[in-house]
């Protein structure tokens, strides 16, 4: 069984992919970033041509890069985030070539996601925000979709992972849990200095999105709505296409018991 760990920013998902691994400890661990069969968060998706160019510019970081690159017909997904360099325009030049927020056409972004879930071969893994976090956000805030066409971009994905085995535990956070998540978050996601260095990076993130310009939203009010919305969306998808395939856990409220029930 793969076990997806899904739940908007803040509702307690890294606890519970550890609680997973110690009761399975048969089952990879992946987190965003590792290289995944079907999840390209924080990886670089690149043509050969590119790929070559880049360990050409990043001579001094080939063998890193060699390290972390993987191949898949004819492109390769370099975990890039992996590698440690104080070169920050490295890690600018890369993130380029990430697939989400509207990096790449949409038609191209649907034939990278189906049949990557396809290929899949069903190892038993436990992975966090691999189905819905960057998915649908990408779709959401990047590409304006509706929640129908995204429903139906999901058909597209239960489809290609057929009968493999998987179950979706997602956390549930309750309206006022999804504010005082930001909230705390902002105030322990701080440089040395207690700059809010990451909720200033969330915000631009989302102020400047084509979703959040043309609905006037912005800020902490503005993500919350999003975030809420987000959380609706994914539940329906869980409840019209994989019924029998998910559990609704209590965000930061759940327990061995929980567990057991999976």
């Amino acid at each position: 069984m793969t076990y997806f760990v899904e739940g908007i920013q803040g509702s307690g998902k890294s606890t519970l992919v550890k609680l997973f691994s110690e009761r399975f400890p048969d089952h990879k661990v992946l987190e965003e970033g590792d290289y995944s069969p079907v999840e390209l968060a924080w990886c670089a998706y690149m043509g050969m041509e590119d790929y070559r160019a880049a360990l050409e510019k990043h001579s001094s970081l080939k063998s890193e890069i060699e390290a972390k690159t993987h191949f898949e017909d004819d492109h390769v997904v370099v975990c890039y985030t992996k590698i440690r360099t104080e070169d920050r325009s490295f890690y600018q030049a890369m993130e380029k070539y990430e697939i989400y927020n509207g990096r790449v056409p949409f038609e191209q972004f649907k034939d990278i996601v189906l049949k990557r879930y396809g290929r899949w071969d069903g190892a038993p893994v436990i992975t966090e925000c691999a189905l819905f976090q960057n998915i649908v956000e990408d779709m959401i805030l990047f590409r304006d979709m509706t929640d129908e066409d995204i429903i139906d971009f999901y058909r597209g994905i239960k489809t290609a992972i057929g009968d493999k085995q998987i179950h979706i535990a997602y956390l549930k956070a309750q309206p006022d849990d999804i504010r005082r998540n930001l909230e705390t978050a902002r105030q322990t996601r701080v440089d040395d200095k207690g700059n809010e260095v990451w909720f200033a990076m969330l915000c631009d993130y989302y102020n400047n999105s084509p979703y959040a310009v043309r609905c006037g939203l912005e800020g902490e009010d503005g993500l919350v709505r999003h975030w809420t919305h987000r959380q609706d969306l994914e539940l329906r998808i869980c409840e019209e296409l994989f019924p029998g395939r998910y559990t609704v856990l209590p965000s930061k409220s759940y327990g061995e018991d929980d567990i057991d029930k999976l």
